[in-house]
């Protein structure tokens, strides 16, 4: 547990589950709405937060040009498959939910929008849905540049967020608080995206998601193989 009293394996007081998301990822854009399905549907409280990942550690970093070609790329082979497997794989969902998902031209710092997830977050689960459903979208049509404090600012307000002291925040409190959580996130063994806490289990990947609404119903019958679920509506009008 962090000095703030954060514990990044615990659910907040009255919520049932804990979901790990990061802007940049295609796998947590695309797990993000069959999550609130299923929260829906069983009337449960999630617990949303920001991971921001260091990708770079781990596929190298590459950077596109205005023609969509590659201009700067430290990354091997073996990185570029992956990373190409990776988006191919998203796209398919991500079309089954009626979103463009195109790549990335660089490898973004996601740290301000998730600032600004936080901030989202204190004044309601409402507002930080709303805030989410203006970033995800557009980021992944290429429409957002998620670095520019102005952007975020405006997406804020325009989910109904309180701006008072948002620009002291980020530059402040929020990044302290940001950089100490992320930390302590890492130490507790959360290492990628959509990540699921509940029931002391942790689970990565979409893929998971019959596991948690076993785990979530009380571990009713036996425990599901993995799998994706359908999408049993879409969880916005």
């Amino acid at each position: 547990m962090s000095e703030a009293g954060f514990d990044p394996r615990a659910p907040a007081p009255g919520a049932d589950l804990v979901v790990y998301l990061d802007i940049k990822s295609p796998y947590a854009f695309i797990a993000r709405e069959p999550t609130l399905v299923l929260a829906r549907e069983l009337g449960v409280t999630v617990d949303w937060r920001p991971l921001t990942l260091d990708i770079p550690s781990y596929l190298g970093s590459a950077k596109l040009d205005d023609r969509g070609k590659v201009e700067k790329s430290e990354r091997t082979p073996e990185q570029w498959t992956a990373v190409k497997y990776a988006y191919r794989d998203a796209r398919r969902y991500a079309a089954l939910l009626g979103h463009t998902l195109r790549g990335t031209v660089k490898i973004w710092d996601t740290t301000l929008a998730h600032i600004g997830f936080a901030w989202a977050k204190a004044q309601g689960d409402a507002v930080l849905q709303a805030y989410l459903d203006r970033v995800y979208p557009p980021f992944w049509r290429r429409e957002l540049d998620v670095e520019d404090p102005a952007v975020i600012a405006g997406l804020l307000a325009d989910a109904g967020a309180d701006m008072s002291g948002f620009d002291d925040y980020r530059l402040g409190e929020g990044r302290e608080r940001h950089d100490r959580e992320q930390a302590a996130v890492f130490e507790a063994g959360i290492f990628g995206v959509p990540s699921y806490l509940v029931d002391g289990e942790l689970l990565f990947g979409r893929e998971h998601l019959p596991r948690v609404r076993w785990l979530l119903e009380g571990r009713r019958g036996p425990a599901p193989d993995v799998a994706y679920l359908p999408l049993a509506g879409r969880a916005h009008d």
